[in-house]
């Protein structure tokens, strides 16, 4: 049995947003394995906001470089505080570090930190960036960098908060205009806005479309409130004739029962727990249910139609409802995204905690 320590435990409740002994329960349950204990806390409903990355923490920028409308670079290069993520020599110096990921062939950043710098090759971009250090004054990284390369088509760069996050869109078509240029820039900006996970859903696999309608199943039935009247009607009379309610929750359903919406204002703990258990215990008869399954299939689809680029509401529509594929379509019948990057500063990282009153009296001793 692994050891869950308090850190872990702040890491996951941070990550999700779920209580301090839900966190500890989950992480026991998965042995410490983190990502096993978010899906434990998403079926459980404990989770309130789990983050696609995480949380974003860590300062610095994103900055994007392109060489013609063919090949495009994103990079982010962190620092410790806003103050120096704002100064102008370190927005140059991310700048060059773009500029040198355009040229770069690096698979990965081992082998980017040891080229030759682009502007002395005597030294390698991590001496360039040892000694950039040195100049500012306080840790700086290179975190990552991806290059994008249209081979039939065009790439096209967008950034957001003066570098909180980059975009880099890949299209592909038969003929790159202007108009085609436009619509992949307002494409970028959706993706800086509205964060999507994929293309499309053919990009999402048999085994991860399987875990979300599980994960969907088992959250639903967390939370009787929302199941449909008929299931969940019949799940109260269960606890009532198997008498797994209190009698003062029996009293309160038979007072409210006449608006079902503000039942659970009312209810015990107790006794909604009592209803999700019994739920949970009838599962395999609810997945051959056609009004429960129908219920599943709705969530599943409005969280497709939220981390799917293509099925997502054109945030620039007239008429609120096109959706990215159909504005695409508008623009050029064979305009498609072949894929794109979105970057945005600290994501996935966890921002350093800072107690000012405490490092001024370790200085004074």
């Amino acid at each position: 049995m692994a050891d869950i320590t308090a850190a872990m435990v702040k890491e996951l409740r941070e990550s999700t947003g779920a209580g301090m002994m839900e966190c500890k329960k989950a992480l026991t349950e998965t042995n410490g394995n983190f990502e096993e204990a978010v899906e434990v806390l998403k079926k459980s409903g404990a989770a309130k906001a789990v983050k696609k990355a995480s949380r974003i923490a860590a300062e610095g920028i994103t900055c994007v470089a392109t060489d013609g409308d063919k090949v495009a670079a994103v990079v982010e290069v962190n620092s410790e505080t806003d103050f120096v993520a704002k100064n102008e020599k370190f927005q140059t110096y991310v700048s060059k570090v773009a500029q040198q990921a355009v040229k770069s062939n690096a698979a990965n950043i081992e082998a980017f930190l040891a080229e030759p710098w682009i502007e002395d090759s005597s030294k390698t971009v991590n001496d360039a960036l040892v000694e950039m250090i040195a100049v500012i004054g306080e840790k700086l990284s290179i975190r990552r960098f991806e290059k994008v390369t249209a081979e039939n088509g065009c790439v096209v760069t967008y950034v957001h908060g003066g570098g909180r996050i980059s975009v880099i869109v890949k299209a592909e078509t038969a003929n790159v205009n202007d108009s085609v240029k436009e619509a992949m820039s307002n494409i970028a900006m959706q993706i800086a806005a509205m964060n999507p996970t994929y293309v499309s859903r053919s990009d999402i696999s048999d085994a991860e479309l399987a875990k979300i309608r599980e994960i969907t199943v088992d959250s639903a039935l967390n939370d009787p409130a929302s199941l449909p009247k008929p299931i969940l009607n019949k799940l109260i009379e269960k606890a009532i004739s198997e008498k797994t309610w209190s009698d003062e929750d029996i009293a309160i359903y038979e007072e409210k029962k006449s608006n079902m919406n503000f039942l659970f204002n009312f209810l015990s703990k107790e006794a909604t727990a009592a209803l999700a258990q019994s739920a949970l215990a009838q599962k395999d008869a609810y997945l051959a249910d056609k009004i429960f399954t129908g219920l599943v299939d709705g969530r599943v689809s409005k969280q497709l139609k939220e981390i799917c680029l293509l099925d997502q509401v054109y945030v620039r529509a007239e008429d609120g409802k096109q959706s990215v594929d159909a504005y695409l379509k508008s623009v050029a019948s064979d305009l498609k995204i072949a894929g794109f990057v979105r970057f945005e500063t600290g994501e996935g990282l966890e921002k350093k905690n800072e107690d000012f009153a405490a490092e001024v009296a370790a200085q004074l001793g």
